[in-house]
């Protein structure tokens, strides 16, 4: 059976990353940011090319798949939302409803998974990425519990 992971940035250094990807058994690496860039020092080792080459290096094979990232006018609904209930980005825990039944609608449902899914090994875990420590508060969340339903698969969220 093939094995999902999701994985984010925040609150993580590049060591700490890539442990949490070996001792997932992660050998391919999804990227669901619409950017691939983080801002802030501390996470440099995140923006694109960096990112592809110590993934490279780790053995791991990265693919971006923008199609699956939120649009910014999603990403402004749930900017709006956090900014409603006093929260930062970088905190948040859950996303907004609007932003789940949107992103699931105008995304997910116009994406077929059956190539990211075929694509994926057999005898190593892919993981999601995206920038929020915690799944809950990412879109990965949504496409993991779609892959998930519809694929059979269990995830598996890292906090690196």
């Amino acid at each position: 059976m093939k094995q999902l992971a999701t994985i984010g940035v925040y609150g993580a250094d590049l060591e700490a990353f890539l442990v949490a990807l070996e001792r997932a058994n992660v050998r391919r690496l999804l990227d669901l940011r619409q950017r691939r860039g983080v801002r802030g020092s501390e996470y440099s080792w995140a923006n694109a090319q960096r990112l592809e080459r110590e993934l490279r290096e780790a053995g791991i094979d990265y693919s971006h798949h923008k199609a699956l990232a939120p649009t910014t006018e999603l990403r402004h609904l749930q900017y709006a939302e956090d900014a409603r209930l006093g929260v930062a980005k970088r905190s948040r825990a859950t996303l907004a409803p609007l932003f789940v039944a949107r992103y699931e609608s105008e995304i997910l449902d116009a994406v077929d998974l059956r190539p990211i899914v075929a694509a994926m090994p057999q005898d190593a875990a892919t993981a999601l990425l995206c920038v929020e420590r915690d799944a809950e508060a990412c879109h990965r969340s949504l496409v993991a519990r779609r892959l998930g339903r519809e694929f059979g698969m269990t995830v598996l969220d890292l906090r690196p």
